[in-house]
């Protein structure tokens, strides 16, 4: 029987994980042919996020958690779960409900069909109409500006064969742009509509510096035109100074007892070429520090504990049975290799 795995990534998303996890078993028994394996890897939450976790696991072992040992973001963590899903197909799907659970069992069909990637892609939003036209030229721009093909409005959500998630491992990126690299593969894809729902629960943890550092990630992994932009603009700057050099020389030699320069138009000149420069000393800088980050090799995440990663996936629960959590849970303590604290894991 074929494997399906998914992956969600959480963080302080205890309202949600349960929910998301019962829809998800909804799908799975619905579609009635598959095994599969429902991978959280929790992003060391601060709420009651891993109690929930440790609750579902005990009661299914098609539930299987990953608790990092910090908080590492969320470009590394997804990347790191989806390394660990045994599956043929892996979907990546966030614990926020914010994206259906049910459009799994389209891409599932149409994976059957033979697409090796089927993407969500969002064609509307409830979200604040601002930020959502905001992200729609986030996209075009990334789309204008990359060398390849690129997917407007796509956030990851999506299902991919076993084929491209080993592509995606052989990238061996340690701070991947997971979007791009879909795109970089370029094999055939299918797009799946629908319309992102607005948060339910929870807070979104993404703020101002996570949307900058999505953004450079993608202008950095996708494109070299800032840099040549850099060069485009000097080469404009240098010959418009030339420019006005030589008018206010010839001026000068003109009129040269009426013509005053002063020293206004040498200071707006000073803070004109100062700016520019400092943008693209720092738009620079954005390569490099990509450039540092691939070369330290540091791994996608460190794991505390994984739980039910020693059971292999299993068809879905078909209803809730009552179970002893707790006297499961001490059971599963006791499996070796169980407790993982501290252990570095490299993909």
């Amino acid at each position: 029987m074929t494997t399906i795995s998914v992956v969600s990534p959480c963080y302080n998303e205890e309202g949600n994980v349960e929910e998301l996890y019962e829809r998800v078993r909804a799908v799975m028994l619905r579609l009635g042919r598959y095994r599969y394996e429902h991978i959280f890897i929790d992003n060391a939450s601060q709420d009651g996020t891993v109690a929930v976790l440790r609750r579902m696991a005990a009661a299914d072992r098609n539930v299987k958690v990953i608790e990092n040992t910090r908080n590492f973001g969320h470009i590394r963590s997804p990347i790191h779960g989806l390394h660990q899903a045994t599956g043929e197909a892996v979907i990546i799907l966030l614990s926020d409900l914010q994206d259906p659970p049910e459009l799994l069992e389209e891409m599932i069909l149409e994976w059957e069909r033979g697409t090796a990637i089927v993407i969500a892609v969002k064609k509307t939003s409830d979200e604040n109409p601002l930020v959502f036209w905001l992200r729609k030229k986030y996209y075009q721009m990334i789309r204008h500006m990359a060398e390849i093909e690129t997917y407007d409005n796509f956030i990851g959500f999506g299902l991919y064969d076993r084929k491209v998630v080993e592509i995606v491992k052989g990238f061996d990126d340690p701070y991947p742009y997971f979007r791009g690299m879909i795109a970089e593969i370029g094999l055939p894809h299918k797009e799946i509509v629908y319309n992102q729902a607005r948060r339910k629960r929870g807070r979104t943890k993404n703020n101002f510096y996570s949307h900058y550092d999505q953004i450079m990630l993608g202008l950095t992994s996708l494109s070299k035109v800032p840099l040549r932009l850099a060069t485009f603009a000097g080469i404009f700057c240098s010959a418009a100074s030339l420019m006005a050099g030589l008018y206010y020389l010839v001026y000068k030699l003109l009129y040269w007892h009426n013509f005053s320069l002063g020293i206004a138009p040498a200071m707006i000149g000073i803070f004109f070429f100062g700016s520019i420069q400092l943008f693209f000393i720092g738009m620079l800088g954005e390569y490099i520090g990509s450039i540092h980050t691939l070369v330290q090799k540091r791994p996608l995440a460190l794991e505390r504990e994984r739980i039910n990663f020693e059971y292999p996936p299993g068809e879905p629960l078909s209803e809730k049975k009552p179970a002893d959590y707790r006297g499961r849970m001490e059971l599963a303590s006791t499996v070796p290799g169980r407790d993982r604290e501290g252990a570095v894991v490299k993909d």
